[in-house]
């Protein structure tokens, strides 16, 4: 019989969207992949190292050269003293550093505490491992947890915490004391933090990422992970790192040994030379993500939309009941596909309990006419909504 963890879960919701809008030819502001292509430089290194490279089996745990760059990188923009040899490994992508984390450390009946709206692989893998997931739920437009929350959820049962920050969908950059009371609960339950940080280098205006790795009490019981992906906008590349103390990184390893073993050479030998060569890149990017996420905010709001705070990540969210849509955000998103030609994904897919209904997730990493013409399409699927809202 097929695992039920797995044989039970429905589509994915960022799968059903895009699909729907490619079908339908809509424009696609619900799955998260940008317009740019990303920097020239970095692909053409990719592709000269298919050329002229190594492309046979990389080891195991990354290419020497990337570990050493993603070492450095943190410790030039995050302030990290990592051992490139003992306490990072290279990973096909973030998903998978994260099943790794969850199947190299989770043991049957640990406690994992996670939040929520979240990133739809966390509960399957996290079941999967034998955990038991303790949601807290984080409500619009702060997206924040409290004292009150913590306590009430962290136990002597407690074993791991995964932390998103910045957070998607939320689009939040945690202040620097949410992320020392979460540290404080942590040490003083013996709990280890997960942390998924592949957001880190889209962060805008006064918000700073601050790695939890970095907190007093962290550095032996975190786990960070990030994303070459989303650092150089380059989503389908699948590169991901895998950062923690040499105790937690040996079993990580281990996990990730048997599920991918290694990663596309080419890509590694391309996101080291990224990693220290694109200080411009990293820069201009951050500025450039802004600028298209105010065009999108004023857009929507000279519509008549209610648009929530957002410091990083590709996401701007929208609360349909502050905009005058009575409809929850399945419905207005299906109709927004269906009738009015623009593709966006309900925050409530990404809860599975105490669904907060009334928030529609907007990618904003497109070309101006895109947006532009996502501004209309929405506009045209509310004016249809508050005409009838009944479906």
């Amino acid at each position: 019989m097929p695992n039920p963890i797995f044989s039970s879960l429905p589509m994915t919701v960022f799968e059903e969207m895009s699909g729907l809008a490619r079908t339908l030819g809509a424009i696609n502001l619900g799955q998260g992949f940008p317009d740019d292509p990303g920097p020239e430089a970095v692909r053409a290194k990719a592709a000269d190292a298919v050329l002229n490279g190594y492309n046979q089996y990389p080891p195991m745990a990354g290419l020497p050269e990337l570990r050493a760059a993603v070492a450095g990188h943190y410790a030039r923009t995050q302030g990290l003293d990592l051992d490139p040899t003992s306490e990072i490994t290279i990973t096909s992508g973030a998903t998978e550093a994260l099943a790794a984390a969850f199947l190299g450390l989770i043991q049957p009946g640990d406690e994992v505490i996670v939040f929520q709206p979240l990133y739809d692989s966390y509960l399957p893998v996290i079941r999967l491992a034998g955990g038991v997931p303790k949601l807290i739920s984080l409500q619009p437009p702060r997206w924040r947890f409290d004292r009150a929350m913590l306590e009430a959820a962290f136990s002597d049962a407690t074993k791991f915490v995964v932390l998103n920050n910045p957070n998607n969908p939320a689009g939040t950059v945690l202040p620097d004391e949410d992320l020392a009371l979460l540290a404080e609960l942590c040490v003083k339950h013996d709990v280890i933090a997960i942390c998924d940080e592949v957001w880190e280098q889209v962060v805008f205006g006064a918000a700073k990422h601050r790695p939890l790795i970095n907190l007093p009490g962290m550095r032996e019981r975190c786990v960070k992970i990030g994303s070459a992906g989303k650092m150089f906008g380059l989503t389908g590349w699948k590169v991901g790192f895998l950062c923690a103390a040499p105790a937690l990184s040996y079993s990580l390893a281990r996990a990730h040994q048997f599920l991918t073993f290694t990663t596309a050479p080419n890509l590694q030998a391309a996101v080291a030379w990224g990693l220290e060569n694109s200080e411009d890149w990293f820069a201009t990017m951050p500025r450039d993500l802004e600028r298209s996420r105010d065009r999108l905010s004023e857009g929507l709001r000279r519509e008549g939309f209610a648009v929530l705070p957002a410091q990083g990540t590709y996401f701007v969210n929208i609360d349909l009941t502050a905009s005058g849509v009575a409809e929850d955000d399945r419905a207005f998103c299906l109709r927004a596909v269906h009738e009015a030609g623009v593709a966006a994904i309900p925050v409530s897919a990404l809860y599975e309990a105490d669904h907060v209904r009334n928030i529609v997730r907007l990618c904003f990493s497109k070309r101006d006419a895109t947006l532009d013409a996502g501004v209309e399409r929405l506009a045209k699927a509310r004016e249809l909504s508050v005409a009838s809202p009944a479906r």
